[in-house]
């Protein structure tokens, strides 16, 4: 499943560092990716176990500042 996750702060050099900290899920239960734009950034969230899953997940992140370099 993907959804836009709105924060102006971040930029599209950015990168974005997402945990799972709720829910019954662990780490080795999803793939998170997200792809960072002027003002937002679109997260991906994966299942990555044989079985299906619908329980609901907290998600923390933080914004690295990227640079040209």
């Amino acid at each position: 499943v993907q959804f836009t996750l709105t924060n102006s702060t971040i930029g599209a050099r950015d990168l974005l560092l997402l945990n799972i900290v709720g829910g019954v899920a662990t780490g080795a239960t999803y793939n998170l990716d997200a792809n960072c734009t002027s003002g937002s950034a679109v997260i991906s969230v994966r299942n990555i176990t044989g079985g299906s899953l619908s329980e609901a997940i907290v998600l923390r992140y933080a914004v690295i500042r990227g640079s040209i370099v």
